[in-house]
């Protein structure tokens, strides 16, 4: 049986509990539309006929504690053990949302309605959803309850289901079509948001938006200025991780949404550069962010900005387009359009570091490992590989065929080379400062010594590699002849890093 069309049993209990106590209750939404595209589902909710007040009869230790008929129902055992915890795509479930049907009137903040009156049908609750695709519900046909009228029962999995589609729903998942429900302008004004959700569906789900569903987001656009950034750093994020994210921001490109909410990269269209370039300034960021070979939605938003400073720093000199220092009026940008989107500080950080580092230098014949070290200790170990896949998606984006050329695995092999130095000192759980007093010695090259011996047996003993052992070790070679013994130690030190170096070189094919 396929996974993803199995509606979990908790739910499927508060369901028949609810159908048992005499009300209706359905599956409704994101989650039904995903069971038909037979994709997993992120979340589930429930609608039902019953009053906040009668649900609370029904779930003892259910909490209502909002004026809009939403109930959260708790689907534990009952106790705090995390393992009795229902799940749903390996999260753990702690309660199902229940609401009442309901309908709404008036949104004066262009968010919330201004009066939400519950309802006995199912259909005044479909009606006031977003999309067709959206506006459907499902219930299991479990045990003695039986289809609603004329209802469309439907077979998964070879298990029976009621399905309710009011406004053509299932037929625009078959077509991947994206429509409003009723006017498009009416679900438009009641939520401004909805119009960067429908975009960000079509790069989600790889479906089209309806013309006249596309026609009022285009003319409706500027009302994205009244929706809190909160909101809109939400969907930003979901645009960025899903899977045709260069899509969504096209979209909101073309819809005339992101000249709303980042002006910044409008400033690059039309923006030609210099001869290494063949698209536009905006262009080009689109298209690192479409070849970025990172998941991380924070090096997708880096790969999207990395170039947001050229406009602003474009000159000609001897009649070649220049833009010296872009790379920091960009991260600098990149903070303010961060900071306006509500971002964490810690994702503000890594992006304005990825943005600001990305023209680093290196030349295989030129930069040593100590260059290396100073470009770690200026980007952050945590943001190595990370910096690199910002280098690829930037070639690619520019319409270089070759993503990873000779000189960016060398700095690959380099920066494992040098960042991991396996063969170090400082690998032991022993220093010098703690030797010097357990062996009551002055410093001096003996410490050295010391810890190059304690090193070498290391190496062909990581489980010696504790500070009792170590202790105990060098109380012994304080008292021997040490310059044999050193030798020793260099030689195995030195094949190790020689053997290290190969595994390096063959991993980065240098």
């Amino acid at each position: 049986m396929n996974y993803f069309t199995m509606i979990p049993d908790y739910l499927r209990q508060i369901i028949k509990t609810l159908e048992t106590a005499g009300y209706e209750a359905w599956v409704v939404g994101g989650s039904v539309r995903d069971l038909l595209l037979n994709k997993p589902s992120a979340d589930w909710d429930l609608t039902t006929n019953a009053r906040p007040e009668q649900i609370l009869a029904v779930f003892a230790d259910a909490v209502y504690e909002n004026n809009f008929g939403t109930v959260i129902v708790k689907v534990r055992d009952g106790d705090d053990d995390p393992s009795t915890r229902s799940t749903r795509s390996g999260h753990c479930v702690d309660a199902v949302e229940v609401t009442t049907y309901r309908s709404e009137q008036g949104y004066s903040d262009r968010r919330h309605p201004d009066e939400v009156k519950f309802e006995d049908s199912l259909d005044k609750d479909l009606a006031r959803r977003d999309f067709t695709v959206n506006a459907l519900a499902l219930r299991p046909l479990i045990g003695q309850f039986v289809a609603h009228g004329h209802n469309k029962v439907i077979e998964l999995d070879g298990e029976a289901f009621e399905l309710v589609d009011y406004f053509g729903g299932e037929k625009d998942i078959k077509q991947r079509i994206l429509r409003a429900v009723g006017e498009p302008m009416d679900r438009f004004k009641e939520d401004a948001l909805r119009m960067m959700r429908g975009v960000r569906f079509v790069a989600q789900l790889n479906f089209k938006l309806e013309p006249k569903t596309e026609r009022a987001i285009a003319k409706m656009a500027g009302a994205i200025r009244f929706v809190a950034n909160e909101r809109i750093h939400d969907e930003l994020v979901k645009i960025l991780k899903s899977r045709d994210a260069y899509y969504g921001i096209i979209g909101l490109k073309e819809s005339g949404l992101l000249q709303y909410i980042i002006p910044e990269l409008m400033d690059g269209v039309g923006v030609k550069q210099n001869h290494h370039h063949i698209y536009d300034v905006f262009t080009h960021c689109a298209l690192a962010l479409k070849h970025c070979p990172n998941d991380d939605y924070r090096v997708r938003l880096a790969a999207l900005l990395h170039d947001v400073g050229k406009p602003k720093t474009k000159k000609f000199i001897e009649g070649k387009a220049t833009f010296y220092n872009h790379e920091y009026v960009g991260a600098k940008m990149t903070e303010r359009i961060m900071k306006r989107l509500k971002f964490s500080t810690e994702d503000l950080e890594k992006v304005v570091n990825l943005v600001k580092n990305h023209m680093f230098y290196y030349m295989v014949d030129e930069v040593t490992a100590t260059s290396v070290r100073r470009l770690i200790a200026k980007t952050g170990r945590e943001n190595l590989q990370d910096l690199i896949d910002l280098r690829v998606a930037d070639r690619l984006g520019s319409g270089t065929p070759k993503a990873m050329p000779y000189k960016l695995r060398h700095l690959q092999y380099m920066m494992d080379k040098v960042q991991n130095d396996p063969v170090s000192v400082k690998m032991l759980q022993i220093n010098g400062d703690q030797l010097m007093p357990l062996l009551k010695i002055k410093p001096g090259p003996i410490i050295g010594a010391i810890l190059d011996v304690l090193l070498a047996e290391v190496i062909e003993q990581p489980e010696l590699n504790t500070y009792e052992w170590l202790s105990n070790r060098s109380q012994e070679l304080v008292k021997l002849e040490l310059s044999d013994l050193r030798q020793r130690a260099k030689e195995v030190i030195v094949d190790k890093r020689a053997e290290e170096d190969k595994q390096f070189k063959r991993k980065h094919k240098v």
